[in-house]
């Protein structure tokens, strides 16, 4: 029997030739299915082939965590040791980072780990070089920066495809798609707005995976690529932007040229750098922060005046039950309510409970049991 890996490559390859039309949508459907499937039975083999490895089992801290993903010898060492001044071994060659370096970067009031790994290879997906342990860490971070230098620009295509093969998902917003499995009466589809997708095509990617019966619900429009992903359930949905390093080694014409080669991957222009000398830094964390979708919040302690100087620093989207979470395990378990002065609320003072979501600028008193 062929390999995993082979049978990707014929799959893909009869994709390629089958051209698609409303006749043939079902069965490039299973197809597309087909191929995720086994590319994730890969991935899954690689990860557990050999246990996580020592140095890669790393503790999340800080507001949020930014990784830094690139080739060997492109730099991340210099950048990290830049923006955090931490000590990552630099050389002039290859795989000089064999393990995960942490850094802490303070900007605007937020605190954000960023995490020195080592490069990435073609095929690391699949487990090759150390493509396991640092898949496995990229996958935890809050925003990825892809880091590319100026001579080897063609290597942001490389590294996107690595990514997406793993099951990562740069600058994509999740699906609102829910699947559910029933003992019997076949595939069900709902929708909320226009589908391209029919009954037909979800019914062939689902076989795919055995599922013949299921009451399928999909708010907006969704492609056989995000339901394939919905199905296999195990995406990772992530920021990210690329930039650029030593750029300080190339005149203005292939500066120029890069840069706008690379705008069309994100529809925004890379951050062009140089951690050797520190240019463009500033642009760079700001990059970081805007990215994060980082949100203040001000604490006011019950009966006193709020803390207008020291905000805290808290990604958008959060609730209550986040921040008591980040103060003290304990004001979960003992949060009786709070209360809010701000855009989150209606009126100020407005008493909410944990799941209430917060909005940048509000003011908030925990009120808990002694």
């Amino acid at each position: 029997m062929n390999s995993l890996e082979e049978q990707i490559k014929e799959l893909e390859d009869e994709l390629q030739r089958t051209p698609y039309n409303k006749a043939t949508s079902k069965h490039i459907g299973r197809i597309k299915a087909k191929i995720a499937r086994l590319r994730d039975e890969a991935v899954t083999r690689a990860m557990k082939a050999g246990g996580g490895g020592e140095g890669f089992s790393v503790k999340k801290s800080g507001d949020a965590t930014a990784v830094l993903v690139g080739f060997p010898s492109t730099g991340k060492s210099t950048l990290l040791n830049q923006l955090t001044g931490t000590n990552s071994a630099v050389a002039a060659y290859s795989f000089t980072t064999l393990h995960v370096v942490p850094g802490a970067l303070e900007y605007k009031g937020a605190k954000i780990q960023i995490l020195d790994i080592p490069g990435l290879i073609a095929g690391a997906a699949m487990g090759k070089g150390r493509g396991k342990e640092v898949i496995g860490v990229v996958r935890s971070a809050d925003i990825i920066i892809i880091l590319v230098d100026v001579f080897n620009q063609q290597h942001v295509d490389v590294l996107l495809k690595e990514l997406h093969d793993a099951g990562i998902r740069i600058n994509c917003k999740k699906p609102d798609i829910t699947i559910k499995k029933t003992a019997y009466g076949g595939v069900r589809l709902s929708s909320v707005g226009v589908l391209d997708l029919d009954i037909g095509e979800v019914r062939s990617i689902l076989a795919e995976s055995k599922m013949m019966n299921a009451d399928v619900l999909i708010r907006g429009n969704a492609t056989q690529e995000d339901f394939i992903d919905a199905v296999q359930g195990n995406r990772i949905y992530v920021p990210a932007f690329i930039a650029v390093n030593k750029v300080d080694l190339v005149d203005q014409e292939i500066y120029d040229m890069i840069e706008k080669g690379l705008i069309n991957r994100f529809d925004t222009p890379p951050i062009m750098i140089s951690a050797q000398s520190g240019f463009h830094m500033e642009e760079l964390k700001d990059e970081v922060y805007n990215s994060l979708g980082f949100i203040r919040l001000f604490l006011k302690p019950h009966g006193g005046e709020a803390d207008l100087d020291e905000p805290l620093i808290i990604r958008k989207g959060s609730n209550v039950h986040d921040v008591c979470t980040k103060l003290h395990r304990d004001f979960v378990h003992k949060f009786r309510y709070a209360r809010i002065w701000g855009k989150s609320v209606k009126h100020p003072g407005q008493r909410v409970g944990l799941t209430h979501r917060l909005k940048d600028g509000d003011l908030l008193t925990i009120i808990i049991e002694h």
